[in-house]
């Protein structure tokens, strides 16, 4: 696992300045504290920073081929490097290092662009070929790596594994886009390809980026999509007891594959049906003991540590836990610079913990990331299928009017069990389904987040709506089935757009290797073929993979409430982190932007501190965008005064 950066001269033959590139680069030395590499040439510059795991003694950075023509930097684990090498070896080229990284530069040479597809990993990259003149990025099929990238006004092209070493450029003006504030305040993160700053993009998931000297600079090529074929003759044919064989071999592959390693390996082991599957299959595959690792936390709702021992205990793992008190909120400005863009997920806390712990004896760990979105494993799933059943029974002219106005009428009830929120449900019946699923996603709902924006950045947002993201990607599922629909918005959006970038900074700030399973590839294509029926069934969720891991898993494990990562964000906002709060969305840096209505921010506190209202997540998604205010436009990414930033702008879309 690495960090990579790089500035190229779209233009022509510029030298690239090594101070500033070396500033770029040292801006992430987290990510790759083991060693750093560089390559410059007349207008082109390459950074490395280097975590090593794989070919300990050679697997240096920047790599090339034979004549040094081709050049990559590489963040990320090809884990069918083994075969490739055999492949290309039989071709013809010759490999001088054991690293999967020489894989890119040979796979370049045999099949140009399209040796992306032959790559199965997370990865991202950028390779310049000096014959060609041309500087190419990539990132894997699912995002599990990141990449982002610029264009200044001197056609000086940045690239980086994180936003904060483009933001260690002087050139790059932190100017925020009004339409990214309303999808952040939405989501709780910034969608891919945009980024909260004008005209700095994130590379989306399988996609790559050609750029060739002296030509305009192309669109990003999408490489990979997801083809959800729920209707297929062969998903349709297969039994239960074949797609539960099918599966864990599917499973056993994809975490043998994921334990080739140099270094210490370990797993994360939350007590939850994904991760206790990952360390069942890394168990059947060891020679030894499995090191694990999972959090304890001291308030009984949010503490999944017995299930976690129990597992370990059936595997006879190397377990170790670690109490985190349910007061460790001091972390907000620390997770600010680490993400660099406002990020509202909570759960970053307690990832953050359980990574600094997997650091401390292990420089790789398996996670159960993804299976959520790969199984049908999240609630909302559920109640999203029943509210299909409901809509589909009245036409949408008649939900409209009638629910929607059943759904104004009726008063709000927070506190109740959801399937008493009759509000809720009402208002969920008079919208279509991408509304809908829009509306169960969103952090801060439409109404709430119009009264806190002000009448000027109404207007500069001209009638722009965070839904026209998930409204996108709705457009191009290639499904009609209600469960494939919402899982493909999800692997667009939510497990690239949160999982996968809480779960990368988390780890990188640790300078630990995070691999996912569950996010292999060839395992989400096959279930994409699979009817949902099997994946959700009579209201079991991940049904499948439950049934597929009883002879491996005890069911209280497996057939037990989902819990997840949580905070007490309540009581904290009511307790500890009162003054903060009241501070932060009442004080002058929210004020001094313009964009909000001080009226509603007070309100909201009031009522959450009074206890009329549980307003816990608004509050914890404003807090954090004041916290991305303070440390990362008023200051650098590392907390320090930004040289040659501009001062905080609001430029229209």
């Amino acid at each position: 696992m690495c960090g990579i950066t790089g500035i190229f001269d779209t233009r022509g033959r510029r030298d690239i300045p090594r101070e500033r590139l070396v500033a770029m680069n040292d801006a992430i030395a987290h990510r790759g504290p083991d060693d750093d590499g560089f390559h410059f040439e007349p207008g082109v510059g390459l950074g490395h920073r280097r975590l090593s795991i794989i070919d300990l003694s050679t697997g240096h950075q920047p790599l090339y081929n034979e004549d040094h023509t081709v050049a990559v930097v590489f963040n990320g684990e090809i884990y069918n490097y083994q075969d490739l090498v055999t492949e290309l070896s039989a071709r013809g080229h010759v490999f001088r290092t054991r690293s999967d990284t020489e894989v890119i530069v040979h796979a370049w040479e045999e099949w140009g662009e399209a040796s992306v597809t032959r790559f199965r990993g997370m990865f991202a990259f950028a390779l310049w070929d000096r014959n060609r003149e041309t500087l190419f990025l990539a990132r894997d099929r699912l995002g599990v790596k990141p990449m982002y990238y610029t264009v200044l006004p001197d056609g000086m092209l940045l690239f980086g594994s994180e936003l904060k070493a483009l933001l260690a450029h002087p050139s790059l003006v932190r100017t925020i886009e009004p339409q990214t504030v309303e999808e952040y305040f939405a989501l709780g993160y910034v969608p891919e390809p945009r980024t909260v700053f004008k005209d700095v993009f994130k590379l989306p998931p399988a996609h790559t980026l050609a750029v060739r000297r002296g030509q305009p600079i192309p669109a990003s090529r999408e490489y990979w999509d997801v083809r959800f074929d729920t209707h297929s003759a062969a998903g349709a044919a297969i039994s239960d007891a074949d797609a539960c064989d099918e599966l864990v071999e599917r499973l056993r592959e994809s975490v043998r594959l994921r334990m080739i390693s140099d270094v210490p390996l370990g797993a994360f082991l939350s007590g939850g049906v994904d991760s206790s599957a990952v360390v069942a299959m890394m168990a059947g595959l060891s020679s030894g003991p499995v090191n694990t690792c999972s959090i304890a936390f001291n308030e009984a709702q949010y503490d999944e540590s017995a299930h976690a021992q129990q597992v370990a205990d059936r595997y006879h793992t190397r377990h170790r836990v670690e109490h985190v008190e349910s007061d460790d909120f001091d972390l907000i400005d620390t997770l600010a610079r680490l993400y660099d863009e406002p990020y509202a997920d909570s759960s970053a806390i307690p990832t953050y913990r359980v990574c600094q712990l997997a650091r401390k004896n292990v420089t790789v760990a398996l996670s159960g990331d993804g299976g959520d979105e790969t199984f049908g494993g999240y609630r909302r799933y559920r109640f999203h299928l029943m509210e299909e059943k409901l809509r589909s029974s009245f036409p949408l002219g008649m939900r409209k009017p009638v629910f929607g106005a059943l759904g104004r009428a009726y008063p709000k009830a927070d506190w109740a069990p959801r399937v008493l929120r009759a509000k809720s449900t009402f208002e969920a019946l008079g919208r279509d389904s991408v509304e809908a699923y829009f509306h169960t996603m969103s952090l801060i709902r439409s109404p709430l987040r119009q009264s806190l924006y002000s009448g000027a950045f109404k207007r500069e947002l001209a009638g722009y709506d965070a839904i026209e993201v998930m409204r996108r990607h709705a457009q191009r599922a290639p499904t009609d089935d209600a469960l494939a629909q919402i899982q493909y918005i999800d692997l667009k959006t939510y497990l690239v757009g949160d999982i996968n970038t809480k779960v990368d900074r988390a780890a990188m700030a640790h300078s630990l290797e995070v691999r996912e399973p569950l996010m292999d590839h060839p395992l989400v294509e096959w279930m994409a073929t699979l009817p949902s029926s099997i994946k959700i069934r009579n209201g079991e969720q991940k049904y499948l993979l439950k049934k597929a891991m009883e002879p491996h898993l005890p069911n209280e494990i497996m057939y037990r409430p989902k819990m997840g990562f949580s905070i007490p964000l309540a009581q904290w906002f009511r307790g500890p982190l009162a003054g903060r709060v009241r501070s932060s969305l009442l004080g002058s840096r929210l004020a001094e932007t313009g964009w909000f209505e001080r009226d509603a921010l007070k309100r909201i506190v009031d009522q959450h501190q009074s206890g009329a209202r549980d307003h816990s997540t608004p509050i914890w998604t404003i807090l954090m965008f004041d916290a991305f205010l303070k440390n990362v436009v008023e200051g650098s990414a590392d907390g320090h005064a930004a040289v040659g930033a501009a001062p905080l702008t609001m430029k229209a879309a």
